[in-house]
């Protein structure tokens, strides 16, 4: 029998796990821009300077994007996830049962009650979005209403409490946006790089340079995979943390275990669903993954997994 786990050292041991992947994400965002200015520092001088000035200011640059993309999608990202997803507001008097649960587990968790929002498909599923606590909703689908019974209904709202009390949809809306960015520089760099135009005299052909030519060839290559790869690691992080955090919110494993089970059977896609959007679910209604699947492309832990920590936490 494996040992028993405490969700709060789950909860603190994901968490640090989440941040030393946004900051391998971030050196990663850095040491592309550093290259780009060092081969151009290289390019007007001739030279591979040992420390590339043009370099540290293009790796300034390319933080100082990120942050204020990622301020502007955090603004309207919410926003535009709901609008897709065709979500739409309901009051106390749509559905009574969901509403009070939501009302329920909200106060558990010590936050504000957030919007709360159908998603007119027979699909189960379910996903929270905001950019600040006080400012969360909470969407599921017309399915999962209509599938499940109040504890498995509960696990689900409890799960979507805890990634907006985590805001862990800030973390995604960062990554994503950093992700987004090292892949359209790296794409920049392999359409703006002409070797044909790389001199092969002293000055524009030294070794150093043809060195750090083929260096940024291989990163810009290589970075927008491993970038998307942190993503997805990032992703199946917080679906971890999110299930020890409802747990603690309801006491109770059984209910999101139970929930789990159903919508690993019943997610399938929907319309306003798409590849931008499906790492926000609870599950993923384009793919099912499993622990064979390669890291790269699954948003979201194995569901068998999920159940088997659920059922260790507190045990």
């Amino acid at each position: 029998m494996s040992a028993t786990t405490d969700f709060v050292a789950a909860q603190n041991q994901n968490r640090r796990n989440t941040m030393v992947l946004l900051a391998v994400l971030t050196l990663l965002a850095g040491g592309i821009g550093y290259l780009v200015g060092a081969l151009l520092e290289t390019e007007s001088s001739g030279s591979l300077p040992a420390v590339s000035q043009m370099g540290i200011a293009a790796a300034g640059l390319m933080a100082a994007v990120s942050i204020g993309w990622s301020a502007i999608s955090l603004a309207v990202g919410d926003k535009m996830v709901l609008s897709m997803a065709g979500a739409k507001v309901i009051e106390k008097h749509d559905a009574p049962q969901l509403y009070n649960v939501v009302e329920e587990i909200s106060i558990a968790a010590g936050v504000p009650m957030p919007r709360v929002m159908v998603l007119e498909t027979d699909a189960l599923n379910a996903f929270a979005t905001g950019n600040k606590v006080g400012n969360g909703t909470i969407a599921v689908t017309r399915g999962l209403l209509n599938s499940l019974n109040r504890d498995e209904l509960q696990g689900v709202v409890a799960h979507e409490m805890a990634h907006l009390r985590n805001l862990d949809t800030r973390y995604m809306v960062v990554v994503g946006v950093t992700v987004g960015l090292i892949a359209l520089v790296c794409d920049m760099a392999l359409r703006t790089m002409n070797l044909g135009r790389m001199r092969s005299d002293d000055r524009k052909g030294s070794s150093g340079g043809g060195i750090l030519i083929i260096v940024l060839l291989v990163v810009a290559i290589l970075a927008p995979l491993a970038a998307k790869a942190v993503q997805m690691a990032v992703s199946r992080q917080r679906e971890y943390l999110a299930d020890a955090t409802s747990v603690q919110f309801t006491r109770n494993p059984n209910g999101l275990i139970s929930a789990l089970g159903k919508l690993a059977d019943k997610a399938a896609p929907f319309p306003g669903v798409s590849r931008a959007t499906q790492h926000l679910f609870i599950v993923n209604p384009i793919n099912q993954f499993t622990s064979k699947t390669p890291a790269l492309l699954a948003t979201h832990p194995d569901i068998d997994d999920r159940i088997a920590r659920l059922r260790n936490l507190g045990a």
